[in-house]
């Protein structure tokens, strides 16, 4: 699956390459990304032989956060284990700037692989929208250090990141997507069906705020609603006719 907005690639050694490809943007989140990230976490879930993904952003940033001329009021549908029930483990390879929805993609993500010039921020505080799904990052990070990012939307730097245990790594921008690999593809190589398992207990083991609640009931919702069980049925009512269903 490529889209003009992101692209999947199974690179090989059971790993997959999600990128967002709006370099000349900064990768700020629309509609179109969102879709494609909709699209490529399931083609993730689809194929057996990508074990691991590595989500990254092409060009300067990782994401600039969501176009503010035109908001994804849908994020959720991009969100990995939100949107799309994703227990395959992620690796997030960032590299400058990682803004509002861009930090929403890599706090769902396993394990976070960061230039040491990068920066995150939420700013929404200072903008006077919010969507919510950010509140879980208290259950990820030291409590006082999220609200003090939440609640004032400053910035902080990738060192600070990795101080307060956001970040796994950090390195040079040139070692950056060859670092992410790397855990990935070791990752990749270990037994998958415990360590997927261990992914989904840890997912129900960690505290979800309402706005990650309410994603993934819409999420499910939503499935059931496309399905051909639901069409069959709508088809069998108008038609007069009993339904035949078949569990998809």
């Amino acid at each position: 699956m490529t889209t003009q907005a992101v692209s999947y690639t199974s690179a090989g050694d059971h790993v997959a390459v999600i990128t967002m490809n709006r370099a000349e943007r900064m990768n700020r989140l629309d509609a179109d990304i969102v879709a494609g990230l909709e699209a490529a976490w399931q083609q993730f879930m689809d194929t057996d032989d990508d074990r691991v993904a590595v989500l990254a952003g092409d060009g300067k940033a990782f994401s600039a956060g969501a176009d503010l001329k035109a908001i994804p009021h849908d994020l959720f549908r991009g969100i990995p284990s939100v949107g799309v029930a994703v227990d395959k483990p992620v690796v997030a390879a960032v590299q400058g700037w990682c803004v509002g929805g861009g930090m929403v993609l890599t706090t769902m993500c396993d394990i976070l692989v960061a230039t040491e010039d990068a920066m995150f921020s939420y700013p929404e505080v200072k903008i006077g929208f919010s969507g919510g799904l950010i509140s879980t990052l208290a259950c990820r990070i030291p409590h006082k250090i999220a609200m003090d990012l939440l609640l004032t939307g400053d910035a902080i730097t990738a060192q600070r990141a990795y101080e307060v245990g956001y970040v796994n790594k950090l390195v040079s921008t040139d070692e950056l997507m060859d670092t992410a690999m790397d855990y990935a593809k070791r990752i990749a190589a270990q037994a998958p069906l415990p360590s997927r398992m261990l992914k989904r207990f840890v997912g129900e083991a960690m505290p979800k705020g309402p706005s990650e609640v309410a994603g993934i009931a819409r999420a499910q919702v939503n499935a059931i609603n496309a399905s051909s069980d639901g069409n069959e049925g709508i088809a069998a009512f108008m038609e007069k006719r009993p339904p035949v269903f078949k569990g998809e």
